[in-house]
This record gives structure tokens, sequence and C-alpha cells, in this order.
């Protein structure tokens, strides 16, 4: 009997620390999806007062700082020589790549129009991980990532007039490179944690962003106002790194479906931020295609 009892009350016990547990993922998991909300906005602003290769370089080092003074801080040993091609794919997907592309695609497109077309990085992301890592998800699964992919290229058509814009160009690019690096971080993230992977990929990126960065301000004017320096520093310390150390400990707590569920709302969260911040007037085409984007990728999720 006392053993049992003994039982009952560790059970007891253990439930409520468990669902304690999953609350503070999900908190994690659901700032993170409104740090990146915010990017494209940010991203606006930074224009601002720099110039698209500036603001990407910029961005870079700064976050590469904070993330450098953050694995010294926690004594983190090198990584391992085997695991440095696989950094190398993140930070020039996630780093690099997504970053580049998606600042210039903001020169002459909307944020509101770069949201709806980036609502597709979850099935990217999927289809990109399904041919990295072998896996077959089923025929309902590629119903709904071709359904979703063809509702936002009649987006893209409508918007430009039944053709494709060089910013549309640029953010298929920015899909294609940020789902890459995903998915290879999401294969490190096996091996070493999540927030150490993006940190080490952009402490890598160092001796390429920081000349970059020189070169680049020494070209391109800079005029800084209240909005641009919020924009730049957002997009460095939260969206690059801050916001990615929060997402991968949501996931890690609460598993990686559940908090692809929640990054469901962000193309929306986007849209929303960029009729406040913005002013950005939003056309009926665009809410309705982020919702059908939103139930495809809810559909591959439960596939």
């Amino acid at each position: 009997m006392r053993a049992q009892s003994s039982a009952t009350s560790t059970t007891a016990i253990a439930v409520p620390a468990s669902r304690d547990h999953r609350t503070l993922g999900t908190g994690q998991a659901a700032l993170g999806v409104i740090a990146f909300s915010l990017t494209f906005p940010s991203t606006a602003w930074g224009l601002q007062s720099f110039g698209p290769w500036s603001l990407v370089a910029v961005r870079s080092v700064l976050a590469a700082l904070v993330a450098g003074g953050c694995l010294l801080a926690a004594g983190v040993p090198l990584p391992e020589r085997r695991h440095l091609p696989g950094l190398a794919v993140v930070a020039g997907g996630v780093v690099l790549g997504f970053p580049l592309l998606s600042t210039l695609a903001l020169r002459t497109s909307t944020t509101s129009h770069a949201a709806v077309v980036v609502g597709l990085l979850p099935l990217t992301t999927a289809v990109c991980s399904a041919l990295r890592m072998g896996h077959r998800p089923p025929r309902r699964f590629w119903l709904a990532a071709l359904t979703g992919a063809a509702a936002v290229l009649a987006f893209t058509l409508g918007q430009g007039g039944g053709g494709l814009t060089a910013a549309d160009g640029f953010l298929f690019g920015a899909l294609l490179v940020c789902a890459a690096g995903y998915t290879e971080g999401g294969r490190l993230a096996r091996v070493m944690p999540g927030w150490q992977v993006i940190g080490w990929a952009l402490v890598l990126c160092l001796p390429l962003s920081v000349p970059a960065a020189a070169l680049a301000l020494s070209y391109e004017p800079v005029r800084l106002t209240g909005h641009g320096v919020a924009g730049v520093l957002w997009v460095s310390v939260v969206s690059q790194f801050l916001g990615l150390v929060v997402w991968y400990r949501g996931m890690a707590a609460i598993g990686i479906p559940k908090a692809s569920q929640l990054q469901l709302a962000q193309p929306l969260l986007t849209l929303v931020w960029s009729a406040l911040l913005l002013g950005e007037h939003l056309t009926a085409a665009a809410p309705l295609t982020a919702v059908a984007v939103l139930v495809c990728i809810a559909v591959t999720q439960r596939s």
C-alpha cells in the first residue's frame, strides 16, 4: 500500500510539472513566431537608413557579436570539424542568403506581399527535409503542398499583372535557401542545442560579414532615423538570434509538430504589422491567400 501510495503521489506531482513545462515551451515558441513576424516590417524600417547590402552585412555582424558573447559566456567548445559543412549550409541559407534576398525584394515589394509568398516556407522546408532526410510523406502531404504553392503563385501573378517581378524572384530564391538552412539546422540540432547551431553559423560568417559591412557602408549612404535604427536592431538581435533561441527551446519542449502549428499564424501576423507599422493597404487577395496557405500547411502537419 505504501509503494502504491508513493507511486500515486509521484505521478500527481509529475503531471503539473510536465504541464508547466509544456506551457513554458508554448510561450517560448509563440515569442519566436512574434519575433519572426516582425522581420519584414523591421527590414522595411531598416532600409530607411541603410542600403540593402549594408543592412544585411550590419545585421549579420551585430547578431554574430551577440551570439559569440553568449557562446563565450556559456563556455561552449568549438564545433567538431564534421559539423562544419552543415553549419556552412545554415550560414549560407539563414544568415546570409535569406536576409539578403528578402531585403533586395523589399526594395520594390510591400511587406504584405512578401509575407504571403514567404508563407510557403514551412511547406518548402518540409519538401527540402523529405529530400534531404529521405522521408516519405503520404500523398495527401504532397497534394496540400502543391495546392499551397499554386495559391501563392496565383497571388504573385495576380499582383504582378500576370507576370513575375524581380522581387518575386528574390523571394522564391529566399524560400529555397532558407529551407535548406532550416533543414540542415534541424539535422544538426539533433547533436547540439539549436541556439548553438545558429550561434556558430553567425560567428563563422564574421570573416565575411565584417569586411562586407565595411565595404557596403563605404559605398551606400547611411541616413540614421529612429525607425531605421530600431529596424536594424530588431532584425539583428531579435530576428537573427534571440528569436531563434526561444523558438528552438519551444520546439524542444513541445515538439516540432506543435511548434509548427503556432508558426501558421506568422504570415497573418506580418500582414497586421505591415498595416499598423507601415500603413500598407491590404488587398483582399493577401489575407485570403495567407489563409489558404495556412490551411494547406495544417493539412501537411496532420499528414
